[in-house]
């Protein structure tokens, strides 16, 4: 009984410190409104983020999505230290579809038994750039088929988070190849 009380509390205190769009005043975030994932599957390039802890250091930053037999989906993300040229660095994790009306919604685990919220934002028609969020704008990863694209797009891609109440004062840009 002890045990299940210290745990109950401790959900508690962490979803008290946790952000979400009420406590900033934003609307909630909305996702696209469908994903084919197997379209999505295969290799991005991290063109932009709101860096988490675990990125520190990062540059050269790619995902690649894989289907596991269970309908789950395997992620493997690699990033080089410091420089494009730097020791590579990888975290292997797994992500599941938690709304299937959309594919849009997913949550992502690398540190079993926890799961992060991995919603799609914007999606281009042609699955050549994804940006994916979090409900609370914790974090963000603008995502792309390519190492680089064009000023035009990804200027497009930014309007569009300003829309979606995203603190861009936080977004970098780190190095690709």
């Amino acid at each position: 009984m002890t045990m299940r009380l210290v745990t109950l509390l401790g959900v508690l205190a962490i979803s008290g410190c946790a952000t979400t769009t009420s406590r900033l005043g934003l609307p909630p975030l909305e996702t696209v409104p469908h994903v084919e994932v197997q379209r999505y599957l295969g290799t991005w390039y991290e063109l932009a983020s709101i860096p988490q802890s675990f990125q520190r250091g990062c540059t050269a930053t790619t995902a690649t999505y894989s289907l596991r037999p269970d309908g789950e989906l395997d992620v493997l993300n690699k990033c080089r230290m410091d420089s494009v040229d730097g020791v590579e660095k990888t975290a292997t994790g797994r992500a599941r579809v938690v709304d299937a009306a959309t594919n849009a919604k997913l949550e992502v685990s690398f540190f079993r038994p926890f799961w992060g919220d991995y919603w799609i934002i914007d999606l281009d028609p042609e699955y050549q750039y994804a940006v994916v969020g979090h409900p609370g704008r914790d974090y963000l990863w603008i995502l792309s088929r390519t190492a680089h694209v064009e000023p035009a797009v990804y200027d497009g891609i930014v309007a569009k988070l300003t829309q979606q109440g995203y603190p861009l004062d936080r977004l970098v840009r780190p190095l690709q190849r």
